[in-house]
């Protein structure tokens, strides 16, 4: 999904979008975890991982500091082993499935991945805003909170002595694989999908060109099997996998200097997750997608994303709002804060009754007067976005959102769905 990082520092200011596709080509791979094919209930473990929103890792200069940016630690280990590594920072994104770590922070060294034919596998990512990300698939097993995913497929991006892009993949512009171009030491795609392609990386009628198989000769594309797809960590949990909860508290107008929040694994499996009678439930579609409706139109390609750090929606001319010009171009600028309402709607998660709809009140303030400020979290940075809503990571803040994975049940529906 769309992400834009705004660095203090003007000239360093970049955009980072994750192509929205991607997130949209989930599909099961007939497997199963333990909590849905046992007739026996595991004990509860610790479901509760701790978020925050702030500048960023401790080696990003001051001058690429972030905004509206929420990271985690996530530990990973070898295999089946207590070979492990602690990594902090990594951003929370709910607009992507699975954990993408650098290749310059990570230490461990994990099993590489191969295709079937026994070369190695790497994968790419295209972004928007003509960057990339590049590097070998390895299995990792992944520790969130007391949870634990065991033997995950993961990018490891701009990893060392891994051939480079092909030419297919470095299309996409320039690379994101340092902390100053990505702003963290990684990103944990925690969105509805099980995995980052699904059936379409399955087959060579379908294959967007995600995967690659590298020999001596350079790296060609290639289908892999959904097992080998990078995975969403959540679903490969023993239990509390059926989705997540994305909990921040309320931010003032004027922002906040950082802020700490939580994400709780699984949906309705514990009593720190249950839906609130309050919540209204939307399933999405295919893409991750439901309707926005603004001024009387309806923009079916919307989508909420924690991995946006701000609203971003329509262009000025459908606004009203002023772009920020050459000091912040696609954000919006108005000379005191706007206030606007629309409506997301989209089909109950169960599968019967009407279309469930909830009007959005949100602000708007002038982007360069956030940018200027030394808090890192604000609830009305915006920016454009033609023909879709963007409901970023401000629209998390004072509201709890659950992610409803694919083809998990839980007491609201079947996923994916989103509810707040």
């Amino acid at each position: 999904m769309r992400r834009v990082r705004w660095a203090r520092s003007a000239a360093a200011a970049a955009a980072i979008a994750l192509a929205i596709g991607l997130a949209g080509c989930g599909g099961g791979d007939g497997s199963s975890s333990s909590s849905e094919s046992s007739t026996t209930t595991p004990p509860p473990v610790n479901n509760v991982q701790p978020i925050t929103v702030d500048a960023g890792p401790a080696s990003l200069p001051a001058a690429d500091a972030n905004v509206d940016v929420a990271f985690t630690t996530v530990i990973v280990c070898v295999p089946g082993t207590s070979t492990c590594q602690s990594i902090d920072h990594v951003i929370v994104d709910t607009g992507s499935t699975g954990l993408r770590l650098l290749g310059s922070v990570l230490t461990l060294n994990l099993p590489a991945s191969t295709t079937s034919t026994g070369a190695p596998l790497g994968n790419c990512v295209q972004y928007a805003d003509n960057t990339y990300q590049w590097g070998p698939v390895a299995a990792a097993d992944i520790k969130l909170a007391g949870e634990v995913a065991s033997s995950v497929p993961i990018q490891i991006a701009g990893a060392s002595g891994f051939p480079p892009a092909p030419s297919a993949c470095s299309a996409g512009g320039t690379p994101a694989d340092t902390v100053i171009d990505l702003g963290a030491n990684g990103l944990l795609g925690v969105g509805l999908f099980r995995q980052d392609c699904g059936s379409a990386c399955t087959s060579a009628a379908t294959n967007p060109g995600l995967y690659f198989g590298c020999g001596p000769f350079g790296c060609s594309a290639t289908t892999v099997s959904l097992s080998q797809q990078l995975r969403n960590p959540v679903w490969m949990f023993p239990q509390d996998n059926n989705g997540l909860m994305i909990s921040l508290p309320a931010v003032g107008a004027n922002g906040q200097a950082t802020v700490a929040g939580n994400m709780y694994f699984g949906i309705g499996t514990q009593s720190n997750n249950v839906v609130s009678s309050a919540a209204k439930a939307q399933a999405s579609d295919d893409y991750g997608n439901f309707t926005t409706t603004y001024n009387g139109v309806a923009y079916d390609q919307s989508f909420i994303d924690s991995g946006s750090n701000g609203l971003y929606f329509l262009t000025t001319t459908q606004t009203g709002l002023p772009d920020c010009g050459v000091q912040a171009p696609g954000f919006y600028c108005p000379t005191s804060p706007a206030s606007f309402s629309a409506i997301n709607s989209g089909p109950n998660p169960s599968g019967s009754g009407p279309t469930v709809s909830e009007n959005v009140a949100f602000s708007v303030a002038n982007a360069l007067t956030l940018f200027n400020s030394p808090f890192t979290a604000f609830n009305n940075l915006a920016g454009e976005n033609a023909g879709a809503f963007d409901w970023g990571l401000p629209f998390f803040f004072g509201r709890p959102v659950f992610i409803g994975i694919e083809s998990q049940v839980s007491a609201v529906g079947v996923g994916p769905y989103w509810a707040y």
